[in-house]
């Protein structure tokens, strides 16, 4: 049976006039208490043992607890706090050191640390109830927050470290230093709650921890919505971010699985994965981001599916010795390079769908930068593919639709075309130039305004098994010392020549009706010797000699009627 005890300063009949006399008397009896508080301020420190409930008589915010100095309350055993507000000025407001502890519609106001403490092996439970200016750290125990707030921490707002296992439901965090929630080496759960202007990551998993994430709302922050680091895990479901620096990041070897999210208006980028990171993103949109919407750098290595990227600078940018597997994915509307690919890295990309970027891919960097691409679509582009450097891109099954140029290899890059096709542009199909290579394979060029497919400066392209359709320039094209074959081709259409070239080509087996145009060499210009420092004359010149840059000139002169006069 529970004892109850009435706290007044008032006084009254069998009322104690302060909380530390009543549970000191709930002590020597040794039973369940139940401690009702009447308003007021109490300048006391209570320290709370065995199974006893402390309740504020007439509702929340009408009793305050806060002693001048020291902790406000410690427990062990059974506590339950209801309607109280406890305010705490240095050290640690509330501890719970031994067993379970309940904050029920309760105030924590700490000025100068740690608000809750959950030591090791003990619960704590907090519920509609507001934890302000101080952290709630749960240390190696387990813990419940549901439908709380926690405003302006110093620091963290909530922090669940060595070996702990909390979960946080429809609660706010706003206004935390440094982050929303942190999970180090052990394990949290945040479901359906609202982080705002956080200093720092939102959510940060760090130290092999376990960060769950769903159905929660991300707004304002300064560092990234949602950041994973040293090979934590976790999930993230149907959560928005907007507004933060990066939306979800990895590193240092995390590996997360974020489904379902919607990542808007980042300041720099939607989707962050290097340093070693995995971790697979599916179902996801990435819109408005302002540098890139999909970054992978220093050997990160993602899996990418049936994603949607819309609006912004960059879609999908894999650099500096990082790869990635993206497939099934939507990209629109950027103002630069939807897929880029640089410095050592690898990227394959297969059924992505790209409409008005100004690039579809680019690439450049050492031999080891490569990209796959298959069963990919662009439209509405300035160059749909573009390889420079040494770097080796792959096509297979590559539509290009409406543009400048389909694809081009340039500098000393490599590009293989297989079983692709391009229509509508206005200056060629398929390109190479500088000393770059071009293999191709069974692909279609229909209505270029200029050519199918052309070589200059000193590449050369390898055609075979293709067909080029009302080509207004040429069938092919061979400029420069730029060099190649034609390998059962075909050139359809009523107007220019189906190979204009230097005779660097070799022809096998072309199909035409149209002409073949060798383009003759221009003639070499003359030598021109220009010396600026000389007079000049300005009409025609006979029987003169000139001198110019002597310090002394002596001249001579003869005449029919005598000597030379000097």
């Amino acid at each position: 049976m529970v004892a109850r005890y009435v706290v007044s300063p008032r006084g009254g009949r069998r009322a104690h006039p302060d909380i530390a006399s009543a549970l000191r008397a709930a002590a020597a009896r040794g039973r369940a208490a139940l401690i009702e508080i009447a308003p007021g301020r109490y300048e006391e420190f209570l320290d709370v043992r065995g199974d006893v409930e402390l309740v504020a008589a007439e509702g929340a915010g009408s009793v305050v607890v806060g002693p001048p100095r020291g902790p406000v309350l410690t427990a062990a055993g059974s506590v339950r706090i209801q309607g109280l507000t406890l305010v705490g000025r240095e050290s640690v407001v509330v501890g719970c050191h031994a067993g379970t502890l309940t904050l029920d519609r309760t105030e924590v106001w700490a000025h100068g640390g740690v608000g809750v403490h959950a030591s090791p092996r003990t619960s704590v439970t907090l519920r509609d109830s507001v934890v302000a200016h101080g952290r709630t750290l749960f240390t190696g125990g387990v813990g419940l927050v549901e439908r709380c707030r926690f405003t302006d921490a110093a620091d963290n707002a909530i922090a669940v470290i060595e070996g702990a296992r909390v979960t946080v439901r429809g609660s706010r965090i706003e206004g935390s230093r440094i982050h929303g929630l942190r999970v180090s080496d052990a394990q949290a759960e945040v479901v359906g709650c609202e982080l705002t202007d956080t200093g720092q990551a939102a959510l940060m998993a760090d130290t092999r921890a376990r960060l769950t994430v769903a159905d929660c709302a991300i707004t304002s922050v300064h560092g990234e919505g949602i950041m994973f680091i040293e090979q934590s895990r976790g999930s993230v479901d149907t959560t928005r971010i907007t507004g933060a620096r990066h939306g979800i990041a990895a590193a240092s070897g995390a590996d997360p699985v974020v489904r379902g999210c919607v990542l808007t208006d980042c300041r720099d980028t939607g989707i962050n994965v290097q340093t070693t990171a995995r971790g697979r993103f599916e179902d996801c949109q990435v819109l408005g981001a302002r540098n890139i919407s999909v970054f992978v750098t220093t050997g990160g290595t993602p899996e990418v599916h049936d994603c949607r990227i819309s609006r912004g600078n960059v879609g999908i940018a894999v650099t500096e010795g990082a790869g990635g597997h993206f497939s099934r994915i939507g990209i629109e509307d950027l103002t630069n390079s939807a897929l880029r690919v640089r410095d050592g890295a690898e990227g394959l990309f297969e059924q992505v769908r790209v409409d008005r970027c100004t690039l579809g891919l680019d690439t450049k960097g050492d031999g080891g930068t490569s990209a796959g691409l298959t069963d990919v679509v662009f439209r509405d582009f300035e160059t749909a593919v573009t390889a420079l450097g040494r770097s080796r891109v792959t096509l297979e099954g590559v539509t290009a639709e409406r543009g400048a140029v389909g694809f081009f290899a340039g500098e000393e890059a490599q590009l293989l075309v297989r079983g692709c096709e391009v229509t509508a542009v206005s200056v060629c199909g398929a390109a190479v130039g500088g000393q770059g290579k071009l293999s191709v394979r069974n692909l279609t060029v229909k209505a270029s305004e200029g050519a199918g497919v052309s070589a200059s400066d000193s590449g050369y392209a390898d055609v075979a098994h293709s067909e080029f359709t009302d080509c207004a320039s040429a069938g092919a094209v061979f400029t420069d010392e730029g060099g190649g074959r034609l390998v059962d081709c075909a050139v359809n259409g009523t107007e220019g020549p189906a190979v204009r070239h230097n005779g660097r080509v070799e022809l096998v087996s072309l199909r035409t009706s149209l002409p073949v145009v060798q383009i003759r060499p221009a003639e070499p210009a003359p030598t021109i010797i220009n010396n600026y420092t000389g007079p000049v004359i300005h009409g025609p010149v006979h029987n003169s000699q000139f001198t110019w840059n002597n310090k002394n000139v002596n001249q001579h002169q003869t005449t029919e009627d005598g000597p030379a006069h000097e």
